[in-house]
């Protein structure tokens, strides 16, 4: 399991869930950085909230790794590729979650609290928390996604 920093947001659409995830983290002596919502009637947009976590998780030198939480994962998603160095994506099951780090290096995990319960959340926490990328067939992959962002990102 990984000792990194977690650091985690959601919409309104996904309080119950992201508070039940960053407190399994916590349980887990993981440290967890909240960055909202707090409350289903807070009218932050998700861009907002993903903006601030991919922000963390920049400022970190990309140690920190984020949990992104919206009504179907996508929206946070979308709005977290759009941050050089993130690679953001959504998981609604432990093998896409495994295939995330292992094959992409993901470092943002996204997923939609209108899609899975709470079980199911956990068990795909666990998976990606569980590992770690791993030079080795994917590594040129990998390298060609950051070329294409470096093309593509030009700030």
């Amino acid at each position: 399991m990984s000792n990194k920093t977690y650091v985690i947001g959601c919409d309104n659409a996904a309080v119950a869930l992201k508070n039940l995830i960053r407190d399994y983290l916590k349980q887990k002596g993981l440290t967890v950085e909240d960055l909202g919502c707090d409350s289903p009637d807070d009218p932050t947009n998700y861009p907002s909230v993903a903006k601030r976590v991919c922000g963390k998780i920049i400022e970190s030198g990309y140690e920190k790794r984020g949990v992104l939480i919206c009504g179907t994962g996508i929206g946070m998603s979308i709005t977290a590729n759009k941050f050089k160095g993130i690679r953001a994506a959504v998981c609604h099951d432990a093998y896409s979650a495994e295939r995330s780090v292992l094959s992409n290096n993901c470092n943002v995990l996204c997923m939609g609290a209108r899609v899975i319960g709470p079980e199911l959340a956990k068990k795909i926490v666990d998976e990606w928390i569980g590992l770690e990328f791993k030079d080795g067939r994917s590594t040129p992959k990998i390298a060609e996604i950051k070329a294409i962002e470096n093309e593509n990102f030009q700030c």
